[in-house]
C-alpha cells in the first residue's frame, strides 16, 4: 500500500506549486466526499460522484468529448474497494488514487490512462483481481494495473524493488502510459511525505533522484519532472533548499523586471505583425539553486526565463529573428531544439537577450503545441495503440500508421529499447539495480550511423560511448569477438568515444574463441557492455588473470614466441636461451628461411634468411644461430598494401582477409599522399602455407597494386 502521506500543510514545496500556477488538491475535502458518497450510497446514472467531479473537469478541459462513464464506474470500484483503508496522514486512502488521477487529467492524460490510475492500487492492496479489472474495463486498463503492481515482497524479499521496477519497465516498453501512472503516483507520495521517518524519506527521495526523474526527464514530463526535484532537493539538502527558498522570498521584484522586458518582446513582435503569446515563466527552485551556482551573485531576470508561444513552426525562427534584431542577442546561449529535437521529444528555441537597461533575460520559443508536450511528454501523445495528435484530435494525413497490431511508441527506439536489451541479460537485482541508476545517470544521448548499411542504420548510446558500447549495441555477444572500428572511414582503436552523427563500422574476428580483455571495461559505458564483458571474464577466468611469469631461462627447443603462434627452436650447443621470437622487420612465418641471432638478455631474435636487418648483423660479424620451425602452421606476419584512394577500399581489403580465416591483431592507415595510401596489417595466419594465396587475394581488391611483406620495423617491434 502506498502509505507516505501526511497533512498537505506541511508539503515542503507549497510556495513552489502556487508559483508555478499549479492546482493543489485538497485532501481534507477529498476525504470528506469520499466519507459522503460511501454512506449516501451510489451517485445517480445521470451524474459522476463529487469526489471525482474535479477529475472530469481537468480532463474534459483536453478531451471534450470524452466519455466519462467509464471514469465513474472506476471510481466506484476503488472507493468501495479501498473503503475502511486509510494513509498514515489520516485521509481516507481513496484521495490517494483520486489525487494521482488528478495530476494525469491536469497533463492531459486520455481517458484509458485515468481509467487504470483510479484503480492502479486495487490489485495491490484489496480484494480486486487482476481478472476482475479486465473483464469490467478490458485488456488495456488491465495491463496498464498490472504494470505498476508492485511485485510481492513474501516472494522477493530484499529483491523486491529492484523486480518491481524491471518489471513495471518491461511493461513501459510495450506501454509507456504504465510509466506515467508511476510517475504521478510518486510526485503525489512525495507531495506527502511528510509523516514517514527521516531515514525513509530519505531512501524514497534518493530512489526518486537516481531513478524516477531521469525517467520523467527521458519521457519529456518535465511538469512532473520539476516538482519531483523540488521535493528532492527540500529533504536531501534541506540547507541549501531553505537558503533558495529565501532567496527567492527575498526577491519579490524578479517577476516585475522580468515582466517589463516580457512588454517590451510583446510590443516588438506585434509591429512585426507576430501573433505571439509572451509569458514570465519563474525558474522552480532546483534551476534557482543551479543558476546561482553557476553565476553567482543573481539578477531579477535570473529567477525566471520568458516563455513565448506562436501558432507554426516558421513563427518560432520569425520571433527568434525579431528578438536578435531588436536586442542584443547572447550567441553563446542559443541552441535550436526544433531543428534537432532532444532524444525526449522536447522541441523549443532557446536564446538570451540584453534590454536596453542591460537586463539579460533567457527566452524559450515554441508553438502551443511543442509547449503542451515539452510540459507533458508522452502523457500528451495519448493512446500509443493508435495513432493521434498530442492535442487528441485523428492523425495527420499521410502519416504512417501501423498495420500489424504494433504499438506506436516514439520513445522506444532509443534509450528504451537499450534498457530493456540489457535488462535480460543482468544476472541478478544487485546488478540490474545498479545498472540501472549508472544508466539512468547518462544526461544525453547520441546517434551513430552503422557503415555496413544494414537495417536499422542506427545506433542510439549515451553520450560518452565507445567503440566497445557500439560493438555490444550492435552484434551483442558476437562483440567478444571485435578486434577494432573504423570510425568516419578512419581505424579507430575500440577505446575510440564516438560523437552524435558518426559513422562505425566493427571489425570482428573470424576466431570465436577470441573474448574480451578486462581493459574494456575501462571504456564501456552501457550496461549491456559491461554486463556481457564481466560475464565473460567471469566464465573465463584465466583470461582476466595477468599472465604467469615463465621460467627467464627455458630449456633449448620449447615453443617460443607466444605472439606468434609459430613454433621456433633454436640450437645452441646445450646452452638454453632466455627467449626465441620473430623479428618485428620482417615477421617470418613457416615455411620462411629463416635464421637467428642473439640479442642482449640472452634472447634469440629469428629473421627471414634474406632480410636486410639479418644481412647488416652478418656484416657486423654476429654469428649467426641456427634455428627451425616447430610442427604449428600458424603464424603472425606484417603485410604492407599499397593502393589508390577509393572509397570502400578498406572495407574490400578486410572482407579479402578475412575470407582466408585470418585475425586482424592491429591496423594502419597513413593519410594519402597523392591519391595514394598505404595500409600496413598485421595478421595472425591460422595456416601459414597459405600466405602467398592471401596476398595475391588482397593484390585483386581493386585500387591496390601492391602488398609486401614488412620490410623494416613495425607494429611489433
Amino acid at each position: 500500500m502506498s502509505a507516505e502521506a501526511t497533512n498537505p500543510e506541511a508539503a515542503p514545496t507549497d510556495v513552489t506549486v502556487r508559483r508555478r500556477g499549479r492546482a493543489r488538491i485538497d485532501l481534507r475535502r477529498l476525504g470528506r466526499a469520499a466519507l459522503l458518497n460511501a454512506t449516501a450510497g451510489p451517485a445517480p446514472r445521470d451524474r459522476l460522484p463529487d469526489a471525482i467531479s474535479h477529475v472530469a473537469e481537468a480532463h474534459r478541459a483536453h478531451h471534450p468529448e470524452a466519455d466519462l462513464t467509464v471514469l465513474g464506474r472506476a471510481y466506484v470500484l476503488a472507493e468501495s474497494s479501498h473503503r475502511g483503508q486509510f494513509r498514515k496522514s489520516g485521509e481516507p486512502y481513496i484521495t490517494h488514487p483520486l489525487a494521482v488521477t488528478l495530476i494525469l487529467a491536469e497533463l492531459g492524460a486520455e481517458t484509458t490512462t485515468l481509467t487504470a490510475s483510479l484503480l492502479h492500487d486495487t490489485v495491490e492492496d484489496t480484494e480486486v483481481t487482476l481478472d476482475q479489472v479486465r473483464r469490467e474495463f478490458g485488456d488495456e486498463v488491465a495491463y496498464l494495473v498490472d504494470g505498476v503492481t508492485k511485485v510481492e515482497k513474501i516472494d522477493y524479499g530484499a529483491a523486491a524493488e529492484p523486480e518491481t521496477f524491471r518489471k513495471m519497465l518491461v511493461a513501459t516498453g510495450s506501454d509507456v502510459r504504465v510509466m506515467s501512472i508511476k510517475l504521478a503516483d510518486r510526485l503525489h507520495n512525495m507531495r506527502t511525505l511528510g509523516v514517514m521517518r527521516p531515514e525513509k524519506q530519505a531512501r524514497i527521495a534518493k530512489v526518486t533522484r537516481d531513478v524516477l526523474i531521469p525517467l520523467a526527464e527521458r519521457l519529456g514530463v518535465q511538469a512532473l519532472k520539476t516538482e519531483l526535484e523540488d521535493l528532492v532537493f527540500a529533504i536531501l539538502h534541506p540547507e541549501e533548499y531553505e537558503t533558495t527558498r529565501a532567496l527567492v522570498a527575498d526577491n519579490p521584484g524578479a517577476a516585475d523586471e522580468l515582466g517589463a522586458v516580457a512588454e517590451q518582446v510583446t510590443a516588438v513582435l506585434r509591429e512585426a505583425d507576430i501573433d505571439a503569446e509572451v509569458l514570465v515563466r519563474p525558474r522552480h527552485f532546483v534551476s534557482v539553486h543551479r543558476v546561482r551556482l553557476k553565476r553567482g551573485e543573481l539578477r531579477g531576470c535570473d529567477f525566471g526565463r520568458l516563455l513565448v508561444l506562436v501558432a507554426e513552426d516558421a513563427d518560432c525562427y520569425g520571433v527568434l529573428g525579431e528578438l536578435h534584431t531588436c536586442f542584443t542577442p547572447v550567441i553563446s546561449e542559443f541552441k535550436d531544439f526544433i531543428a534537432a529535437p532532444k532524444f525526449n521529444l522536447y522541441q523549443s528555441l532557446h536564446t538570451a537577450i540584453a534590454a536596453p537597461d542591460g537586463a539579460v533575460a533567457e527566452v524559450l520559443i515554441r508553438t502551443h503545441r511543442m509547449h503542451k508536450v515539452a510540459e507533458a511528454g508522452v502523457v500528451a501523445l495519448g493512446n500509443p495503440h493508435v495513432g493521434q495528435e498530442p492535442d487528441g484530435t485523428a492523425p495527420a494525413a499521410g502519416l504512417p500508421q501501423p498495420d500489424d497490431g504494433e504499438r506506436v511508441d516514439p520513445t522506444r527506439p532509443g534509450w528504451l529499447s537499450r534498457l530493456l536489451d540489457w535488462q535480460q541479460s543482468a544476472p541478478d537485482p544487485d546488478t540490474f539495480w545498479t545498472s540501472l541508476r549508472a544508466d539512468l545517470a547518462e544526461d544525453d544521448e547520441i546517434t551513430v550511423f552503422r557503415a555496413d548499411g544494414s537495417a536499422p542504420g542506427t545506433i542510439s548510446l549515451p553520450a560518452g560511448a565507445s567503440c566497445v558500447d557500439a560493438a555490444y549495441a550492435q552484434h551483442g555477444e558476437a562483440a567478444h569477438a571485435c578486434l577494432g572500428a573504423r570510425v568516419n572511414g578512419r581505424l579507430a582503436p575500440l577505446s575510440t568515444v564516438l560523437g552524435d552523427g558518426d559513422t562505425v563500422q566493427l571489425l570482428l574476428a573470424q576466431d570465436t574463441v577470441s573474448g574480451p580483455s578486462p581493459e574494456w571495461l575501462d571504456h564501456a559505458r552501457t550496461p549491456a557492455a559491461r554486463i556481457a564483458i564481466t560475464g565473460w571474464l567471469r566464465a573465463h577466468p584465466e583470461s582476466a588473470a595477468p599472465p604467469a611469469l615463465t621460467d627467464p631461462r627455458p630449456q633449448v627447443n620449447v615453443p617460443a614466441d607466444r605472439r606468434s603462434g609459430a613454433e621456433l627452436h633454436a640450437d645452441l650447443d646445450g646452452e638454453p636461451p632466455a627467449a626465441v621470437r620473430p623479428a618485428g622487420c620482417c615477421t617470418p612465418v613457416p615455411p620462411d628461411e629463416i635464421t637467428g641471432f642473439r640479442v642482449r638478455g640472452g634472447s634469440v631474435t629469428v629473421h627471414r634468411a634474406r632480410c636486410s636487418a639479418a644481412d647488416a648483423m652478418r656484416g657486423l660479424g654476429r654469428e649467426p644461430v641456427t634455428v627451425r620451425w616447430g610442427d604449428t602452421a600458424q603464424g603472425r606476419v606484417t603485410l604492407v598494401a599499397e593502393s589508390f584512394g577509393r572509397p570502400g577500399l578498406l572495407a574490400d581489403l578486410t572482407e579479402a582477409i578475412a575470407a582466408f580465416g585470418a585475425a586482424v591483431v592491429s591496423a594502419n592507415v597513413e593519410p594519402p599522399t597523392e591519391q595514394r595510401v598505404r595500409h600496413t596489417y598485421t595478421l595472425q595466419l591460422p595456416d601459414a602455407a597459405g600466405l602467398a594465396a592471401l596476398m595475391k587475394a588482397m593484390r585483386d581488391v581493386p585500387g591496390v597494386y601492391d602488398v609486401s611483406r614488412a620490410r623494416h620495423a613495425r607494429g611489433l617491434g
